[in-house]
């Protein structure tokens, strides 16, 4: 079985394409998402080239020559959107400008899942904006699921240090077979890392892109005591500035047949190399560390109610120097969070 090759991936990707494309992709925070120029091949793509509507019927709407696209909320439906590819490892990123005003209840994603083709057990990253009251800020949760650990999930969430409504930041996942990292605009903010431990639990299988807006009125908003009101719709969440940069594999294709691709094998090598050499400065490390330590508001290391035994992970270490800032709940308490009764699978803030 070979990898496929795309206009939204590369097969041959080296850890200098992959710094450069990290440089360029996350270069984001202007009004209009800036002309980025990227190189050998990995370059932004227009909706039709790399996606098709999942969900939503007219509440998807295609922007200058698909360049930019609407995602609607109404009383009617969400919407939602999906890659036509699926890819094992590579680098994704949309540019994202959030609903204003009143967003209560409201959840934006995007993610790379395989819950379509492996129902009990499968992979995702997720980034999830959680919508919220008039005066309060949107909050942002990253997740990862593996072979279907939902039960455990290894959910972190932060307050973004800007107004995700007022303009376009670009939100992005480079994913490897050793590890993941999260990034706002040029900022790593987060990096899992592949243990033993972990097993099955860390995501390996191939993974499709998804954008959605739903309505998460059960639990996105303060375990659910606020809900989404129509009264402030419609809710338009806007994407712009498509990378679809990883190596496109047969759906059809058992996973092992994918994972000892002679060209999945290739591409996985350069994005792991890309990965170690985006965190192996000082400065990145640092600017980490300190988005971690000033936004982290819910960290599933620190929530010894739902895990008395703490995830391998951070029994390792993994809560680093945030232990004394959080709660028995895993939520922040130095005053600048309320620490309310959580419902479902997520924390409350």
């Amino acid at each position: 079985m070979e990898a496929r090759s795309s206009s939204s991936s590369s097969s041959a990707t080296t850890p200098a394409l992959l710094l450069l494309l990290l440089a360029a992709a996350l270069h984001g925070g202007d009004a209009t998402p800036p002309p980025v120029k990227l190189a050998g091949g990995a370059r932004h793509v227009a909706f039709d080239e790399g996606y098709t509507q999942m969900f939503g019927d007219g509440n998807l709407a295609l922007l200058r020559h698909g360049r930019r696209v609407h995602l609607t909320l109404d009383e009617s439906t969400g919407a939602g959107f999906a890659s036509q590819d699926v890819f094992l490892h590579g680098f994704f990123s949309a540019a994202i400008k959030l609903p204003s005003d009143y967003a209560a209840g409201v959840v934006v994603a995007f993610y790379l899942s395989n819950g379509d083709t492996y129902e009990k057990t499968h992979d995702e990253l997720d980034f999830e904006f959680l919508g919220n009251v008039r005066g309060r800020e949107w909050r942002v949760q990253t997740n990862v699921y593996g072979n279907g650990s939902t039960a455990a999930g290894r959910e972190e969430r932060y307050d973004l240090p800007f107004d995700p409504s007022d303009e376009f930041h670009h939100y992005s996942i480079l994913w490897t077979p050793h590890r993941i990292i999260f990034y706002v605009d040029e900022t790593p903010i987060r990096e899992v890392v592949r243990t033993a431990e972990m097993g099955a639990a860390f995501p390996a299988k191939p993974m499709a892109v998804y954008a959605t807006i739903w309505d998460g009125s059960a639990w996105a908003t303060l375990g659910g005591r606020y809900r989404v009101n129509y009264k402030y719709a419609p809710f338009v969440a806007e994407f712009a500035d498509f990378v679809l940069h990883g190596c496109a594999v047969d759906p059809s294709s058992s996973a092992a047949a994918v994972e000892h691709s002679i060209t999945a094998a290739a591409a996985a090598r350069g994005y792991e190399e890309a990965a170690v050499l985006s965190l192996s400065t000082a400065a990145n490390r640092a600017a980490m560390a300190a988005f971690r330590r000033g936004h982290m508001s819910y960290s599933y290391c620190h929530d010894r109610r739902r895990y008395p035994v703490a995830l391998s992970e951070c029994a390792a270490g993994g809560g680093g120097d945030l232990r004394r800032v959080f709660g028995p709940d895993g939520m922040r308490y130095d005053g600048r969070h309320r620490r309310p009764r959580r419902s479902g699978r997520d924390a409350s803030s």
